[in-house]
């Protein structure tokens, strides 16, 4: 059964990511300067989808708007807003059965970022021929997830959504496999769970129920959900120390007395002047302007990004910010626009998550 077919969520409300999110669809937010979503685009592709089907909040255009047709990918992108306002996400797949019709299909959340291919788990499910098929990976709290459980003899039995005794330290992630019409079936004989939400897990549990060949595989390499502030900077971290020295092209103007040092990027029409030093891996977006100050590693600066006298570390700032002064910004994200301002000479450490257009004045 080749699967040709890929479910993605492009919707749902970020509230943990607020007030960033509060005017941008997470699916946006960019990791190593690309938007997430993007990453799950090229995932899937790579693994020889050709047809995605992207789910939106109601009135959301932005990720059209982007990814456009997804001829530029390689595929064909399909957008459908989800009705009935949020009802899980087995309901989003649900609501893409009038594309999916009879075939087999991948279903991918977009804001999970893994390091390997999927083409290993795609190849096993067809090859043992599987039902379903679920991505495994180990995690200091699973009971924030999708637990499956095994019986005494590691058969996996059932899948429980966010236990409050998980028990083990697997979690379900965002990557699921289904042969043809099976989800479907089973979604008419699911309800709501006390979240008032169609859980996945209980589509598994009863696929598991009925005697179908449920499959699962631990991910290699790591894998991240980007739920919270903490774990998006961390994604971030992980492509970027992952990515090959070529992805580092320099395209802008850097002064002879710079320090650059390691991977980093500097976009077309930016200026890394005098008393810059550059750890990478770093990328810096299209005209930039940094002047005596110290980025990296692991930071990415959106487009317009102008820093000075300024120390940054492991932190996402998007498109347009102003950053001056005397201070250490660390583990934070910034929205569009966002500017800080440092007045004085003593050196002040900084973890923010700031909105778009926050302006932040020190005296």
């Amino acid at each position: 059964m080749k699967i040709t077919k890929a479910i993605l969520t492009g919707g749902g409300r970020a509230t943990r990511l607020q007030p960033v999110t509060a005017t941008i669809n997470k699916h946006l937010l960019p990791l190593a300067n690309k938007p997430m979503i993007v990453h799950a685009v090229e995932k899937v592709v790579e693994a020889g989808v050709t047809d995605i089907f992207i789910n939106t909040n109601p009135g959301d255009t932005s990720l059209e708007a982007f990814l456009g047709d997804g001829s530029r990918f390689g595929a064909r992108i399909t957008y459908f807003e989800q009705t009935g306002g949020p009802q899980g996400i087995a309901h989003v797949v649900n609501e893409a059965e009038r594309f999916i019709g009879d075939d087999p299909f991948l279903f991918y959340l977009s804001d999970n970022i893994l390091l390997g291919s999927l083409q290993p788990l795609i190849q096993e499910f067809d090859e043992q021929g599987y039902d379903c098929m679920l991505a495994l990976s180990e995690v200091p709290d699973p009971e924030r997830f999708g637990v499956p459980i095994f019986d005494e003899k590691g058969n996996l039995v059932k899948v429980v959504e966010k236990p409050e005794h998980p028990p083990n330290h697997f979690a379900v992630t965002g990557v699921y496999l289904y042969g043809p019409k099976l989800f479907f079936d089973a979604f008419k004989r699911i309800h709501k769970s006390s979240r008032g939400e169609y859980e996945i897990s209980d589509i598994h549990s009863l696929l598991l129920h009925d005697g179908k060949k449920v499959g699962y595989k631990e991910i290699t390499g790591w894998w991240k959900d980007t739920g919270k502030p903490e774990d998006l900077l961390l994604a971030n971290k992980l492509l970027l120390d992952g990515m090959n020295r070529s992805d580092f092209p320099n395209h802008g103007s850097v002064d002879a007395s710079a320090t650059v040092e390691g991977s980093v990027h500097v976009g077309a029409g930016s200026t890394v002047g005098k008393g810059v030093t550059i750890h990478g891996p770093a990328m810096i977006g299209n005209d930039c302007l940094l002047e005596d100050c110290t980025i990296g590693p692991h930071v990415t600066l959106g487009n317009g990004t102008q820093v000075n006298r300024a120390t940054i570390k492991n932190t996402i700032v998007l498109d347009g910010g102003r950053i001056s002064g005397p201070c250490l910004l660390e583990d934070s994200l910034l929205g569009k626009k966002v500017t800080i301002r440092i007045n004085g000479h003593e050196t002040r450490t900084y973890r923010v998550i700031l909105g778009d257009k926050t302006v932040v004045d020190v005296q």
